[in-house]
């Protein structure tokens, strides 16, 4: 009588794991956009971008040699590059690019609809049909992202000369990115170690973007905080961030993954509030309430009974 209990146990400790890393996971990169705003002013989109990635691979890359795991890595490095533009280098670019028009509360409000697309992606290449809960819950995190989104997108031309709406199908380019780069991972890198996986697919986008970057490298030295504000996403929201991505992939599968996106603008309107005097009206705190509901349907955490 004693394995099913033992079972049981792993079971919930695996459970607990890979919802701790979607939590801080969500933590992390609600930060990210804050970060991405103040070096993009200075540095612009794709130096930001560029820089963002090198960072990160710089970091990673010593942990990867420290644990005997280049073998790995120069074993896979192909898909792993390919994966490192899909999921850093095209959708940070994009992001990085939308920052220069639009807020950081509203490009991570459209990054929430990444489990969408995700979702979509996962049935029609991998066959990963979602359960009706966890549709349910897609649904009701992507109506609390419109309700908040309702009012806050413009479409006017402003001081940046970046039209809002631009900026808006970046967010969403930068989103599709995401969905196909999770099933492919799910695919083609199952079983790697995430560290290597982060680590190569930084240095990936490293590779495809440093030709643009340095083109596009601005005129002007920026300043000590828009460096600062790199080595924080770089390291941080990056290089940490996507070892524990790829590993919740690995653990929970891609679509659940991805919905960790519907905290993420929980954690960035916290962050605006904290440290930029953003106001929070009680309009966001219900649509907040209706994201996390959404997000827990759709990865599971909260089953409707049948």
């Amino acid at each position: 009588m004693s394995a099913p209990a033992s079972g049981a146990t792993v079971a919930v400790s695996a459970s607990k794991s890979w919802a701790s890393d979607f939590v801080l996971l969500a933590a992390i990169w609600g930060s990210s956009f804050l970060f991405m705003r103040i070096s993009t002013v200075e540095f612009g989109p794709l130096p930001t971008a560029a820089l963002r990635v090198a960072i990160a691979a710089l970091f990673l890359l010593p942990i990867v040699w420290l644990r005997g795991l280049l073998p790995v890595l120069k074993a896979n490095w192909k898909r792993i590059g390919l994966i490192g533009l899909l999921n850093s280098g095209i959708p940070f670019a994009c992001f990085s690019f939308a920052l220069l028009s639009i807020t950081t509360g509203l490009s991570a409000i459209l990054n929430a609809t990444v489990p969408m697309f995700g979702a979509l992606i996962a049935w029609a290449w991998l066959k990963d049909k979602p359960t009706a809960s966890r549709v349910l819950g897609l649904v009701i995190g992507f109506a609390g992202v419109a309700m908040l989104a309702w009012d806050k997108a413009s479409f006017k031309p402003d001081a940046s000369g970046v039209a809002p709406g631009w900026a808006v199908l970046a967010c969403l380019l930068a989103c599709v990115c995401y969905g196909i780069s999770a099933s492919y991972a799910k695919r083609y890198l199952a079983g790697l170690p995430p560290l290597v996986t982060a680590a190569g697919s930084q240095l990936g986008a490293t590779v495809g973007l440093a030709l643009p970057a340095a083109w596009l490298w601005p005129a002007q030295m920026p300043g000590s905080s828009a460096w600062l504000a790199l080595l924080a996403v770089g390291v941080l929201c990056t290089g940490l961030a996507y070892i524990l991505f790829f590993r919740l992939i690995e653990n929970a599968g891609p679509p659940r993954a991805l919905s960790v996106t519907f905290l993420v603008p929980v954690f960035a309107v916290l962050y605006g509030l904290l440290f930029l005097g953003e106001s929070v009206t009680p309009w966001m705190i219900v649509c907040a309430g209706v994201i996390v509901c959404g997000t827990a349907l759709s990865t599971g955490l909260l089953k409707l009974e049948r």
